[in-house]
């Protein structure tokens, strides 16, 4: 299974906090950008949260999965309820409308 998070055919897009290298400030930080650093060795050697997203969907694709499941339901979620907002919206503009004439 492989997992990708630097679709091409999105760069327009493209989210710029994945460039930026990652600042290490607790423990579990520091060994991930150790272990990144070590397995892609960039070239400035800056590990950035696009390298470690990398790594986590090559090697522990069961834990990236997930997460971007959810965070897809959650948006998904949200756009209905936005849509039945503006509906909802609509309709109330539309009855003062109609109330109106």
């Amino acid at each position: 299974m492989k997992v990708t998070f630097d679709d091409v055919e999105h760069d327009v897009e493209k989210n710029e906090e994945l460039t930026n290298e990652v600042q290490t400030n607790s423990e579990l930080k520091d060994l991930i950008v150790n272990y990144v650093g070590t397995k892609k060795n960039p070239e400035n050697d800056e590990v950035t949260l696009q390298l470690v997203l990398d790594t986590f969907s090559e090697e522990f694709p069961e834990f990236v999965l997930p997460l971007a499941e959810e965070n897809f339901i959650r948006g998904y979620n949200q756009a209905l309820f936005d849509v039945d907002e503006g509906n909802r919206a609509m309709e109330e503009l539309e009855n003062k409308t109609n109330d109106q004439h």
